[in-house]
């Protein structure tokens, strides 16, 4: 593209540091080697396995974590907001008071969300739990309210960790219609999901993460047709030994004649 990107990263490494023992601490490479870049008015797809990185990259991205390495381009004065189910949402709070709380930490003014707040609680669908504590809240009660905060924030950049697979049919169905909105409206967005479908709907194109390292970004069918098939080979190998192993114990629980 011939566009300017609002981020750019080249073989960026985020690392924590982990406790191994008694006063023995190892640092753990949550990144150890990631590149992409995200363009103005795109819907990048993030894919990978459990602790491929993917969670730390958007935290990157939102610039709540610095790279330990490598390079990171980010235009300057975008903001952009974190759409997660564990927000930082304070449990003894209402939602109402966490929403003032979070916008205020998006960079929303007081008035700017005092203006917003009723467009926000009737968005959740909360109705009454709107101000009772979020500790009281389900898991699919937070997700609305975490989304209807993140929707309504309007960042430069929206990134959404798996929430649309969360909650009911209808929050689902909703959260789909929320996002496909805001990519008709040219809003540049980082999508993270397990779910295939959502990616192939929503995304332009996708990076792919393995263990902290990028393995492609491109677009969207040729690197989900990549993905599954590599997934389809590891199930059909795992399923392999798994049959080897149970002839092996079969054949040693067997009588000896």
């Amino acid at each position: 593209m011939s566009v300017r990107p609002l981020i750019s990263a080249q073989n960026v490494g985020i690392s924590y540091r982990q406790r191994t023992g008694v006063l023995k601490h190892e640092n753990f490479w949550a990144l150890s080697d990631a590149s992409f870049e995200l363009y103005p008015g795109e819907t990048l797809g993030v894919i990978g396995g459990n602790g491929a990185g993917k969670s730390t990259l958007l935290r990157m991205i939102a610039g709540i974590t610095d790279p330990d390495r490598g390079k990171l381009y980010r235009q300057p004065n975008i903001s952009a907001n974190l759409l997660a189910l564990n927000v930082g949402f304070k449990p003894e709070l209402s939602g109402r008071e966490n929403v003032l709380f979070s916008g205020l930490l998006l960079g929303l003014s007081r008035r700017q969300i005092v203006n917003k707040i009723d467009e926000i609680q009737h968005y959740s669908e909360l109705q009454e739990f709107f101000d009772r504590p979020v500790g009281t809240y389900s898991t699919g009660m937070r997700a609305r309210l975490g989304f209807a905060l993140a929707i309504h924030a309007d960042p430069d950049i929206l990134l959404v960790d798996e929430v649309l697979g969360v909650g009911d049919e209808s929050f689902r169905v909703k959260s789909h219609a929320a996002m496909k909105a805001k990519i008709a409206s040219d809003k540049t967005v980082v999508l993270v999901s397990h779910s295939m479908d959502a990616i192939r709907t929503l995304c332009d194109r996708v990076l792919w993460l393995h263990q902290g390292r990028t393995i492609i970004c491109d677009k969207t069918d040729t690197v989900v047709e990549g993905y599954l098939d590599t997934v389809r080979q590891v199930v059909s190998e795992q399923r392999a030994k798994d049959r080897e192993l149970a002839k092996r114990l079969e054949a040693e629980q067997a009588p000896h004649i």
